[in-house]
Parts: structure tokens; C-alpha cells; sequence
């Protein structure tokens, strides 16, 4: 495939992935609760891993494309059109949110950025009062733990046509164990692209973590998986 279509297949991975999980949170959230916002994150992955895994393999995260860079299964130069294609994708979605927020009259609040820390959530029923280091090191595990089941699924050697399901299953997981936590980011797309439109004053201030910390356990997952997968992969 030629760059400019992964560039846009990224780019609209992403955007469909942030339009369809942070949209479900901010829109439907009361509604559906943590449990309908994880599946909404993992069916988004579902959806363009069958649309668009063909053209560019749909990381639609920041993170997924350096760990497949450390794993050694993309170039640099690769590695920095995923990431730009995933930011503005993200970007892009969120500003459909917002304006949709607006053309209701709605409060952007929050706009399901990523923080951590009470003053944060603000007393949101069912987050905790977790510090920078507890959320750091859950996205930096969780970050891990994805890289590890994406690598792995993807690996030449693992059975063929299951990919896309294990990979969104393993994110909904995550959002499972890690809203209450942190909002759950484990891509850093998602976390610029709310925290660009959000209200919460703490929201850009906090936003290097789940730059940071996600990055950080993605790197190491493909150091492991090397180790682990062997000279086979």
C-alpha cells in the first residue's frame, strides 16, 4: 500500500475510534454506563480492524505504531505518518463532538479527557481518588498487556482471522479495569484530542501521562515479545 492510503486509513481509523468511544461516553454515557462506554472503545477497534487492517494494519493509536516500530515491523519514517494521521484523526473527531455539544447547548465539562486524582473527576460517581503515580503505572501496564495481545495476534505464526475481535476484546478489558481509574486512555490520540476540547482546567495540565506512560509500555511489551516470541517472529 502507498503511504498517502495508510496516512488516510490511519486517519480515519482514528477518528472513528474516538467519534465511537468517546462519543458513546459523553452522549450516551449516563445511559450506558462504564461497562457500554468499554464495549463502544473495543467494537470501534472490531469494526475498522476488519475495514482497514488491510491497508495499514488499523493502530489507530500512537503507542500500537511504536510498538511495531520497537518490534521492528515498520520504519521510522512509517512510524511518524501513523502518528501524525492518528492525531489529526483524533483531532478531528473531537471537534465534531464538541461542535454537536454546542448545538445542543450542551457543557463540554470533562469531554472524557483522560486525569486522575479527585480533583479531576470532581466527585463523578464511580471514579477513584488515584495519584500520578498509581495512574501512571496503570497505563503503562495496561499499555503493556494491549501491546503484548496485539503483537502476539498479529505474529506471522498465530492463527489467521482473529486478530481484530482478540484485539478490541483485550481494549474493552482494559476500559473495564481502568475507567474509574483514569478514563482509560492507553493511546495517546485519544488523550490529546479530548483534552484539546475539554473544560476541565487539570485536563491539558495531565495530559503528558498518557503521552508518556503509554509510550513507555509500549516500547517495553515489544522488547519482551522479542524475547519471548523468539527468532521466529
Amino acid at each position: 500500500m502507498k503511504t498517502s492510503q495508510k496516512f488516510t486509513a490511519e486517519l480515519i481509523g482514528t477518528f472513528v475510534l474516538v467519534l465511537g468511544g468517546c462519543g458513546t461516553a459523553i452522549f450516551a454515557g449516563g445511559a450506558v454506563g462504564f461497562l457500554g462506554v468499554a464495549l463502544a472503545f473495543g467494537l470501534t477497534v472490531v469494526a475498522m480492524a476488519y475495514g482497514i487492517g488491510h491497508v495499514s494494519g488499523a493502530h489507530l493509536n500512537p503507542a500500537v505504531s511504536v510498538g511495531v516500530f520497537c518490534a521492528g515491523r515498520m520504519s521510522a519514517k512509517e512510524l511518524g505518518v501513523y502518528v501524525l494521521a492518528q492525531v489529526i484523526g483524533g483531532v478531528l473527531a473531537a471537534a465534531l463532538l464538541a461542535f454537536i455539544v454546542e448545538q445542543y447547548g450542551g457543557v463540554r465539562g470533562t469531554f472524557a479527557a483522560n486525569g486522575y486524582g479527585a480533583d479531576f473527576f470532581q466527585g463523578a460517581a464511580g471514579y477513584v481518588d488515584l495519584g500520578v503515580a498509581g495512574a501512571f503505572v496503570a497505563e503503562l501496564v495496561l499499555t503493556f498487556l494491549f501491546l503484548i495481545v496485539i503483537l502476539g495476534v498479529t505474529d506471522a505464526r498465530a492463527p489467521k482471522g482473529f486478530a481484530g475481535l482478540a484485539i478490541g476484546l483485550t481494549l474493552a478489558l482494559i476500559h473495564l479495569i481502568s475507567i474509574p481509574l483514569t478514563n482509560t486512555s492507553v493511546n495517546p490520540a485519544r488523550s490529546i484530542s479530548q483534552a484539546v476540547f475539554a473544560e476541565n482546567a487539570l485536563a491539558l495540565p495531565q495530559l503528558w501521562l498518557f503521552i508518556v506512560a503509554p509510550i513507555i509500555g509500549a516500547a517495553l511489551a515489544a522488547a519482551v515479545y522479542r524475547v519471548v516470541a523468539g527468532k521466529g517472529e
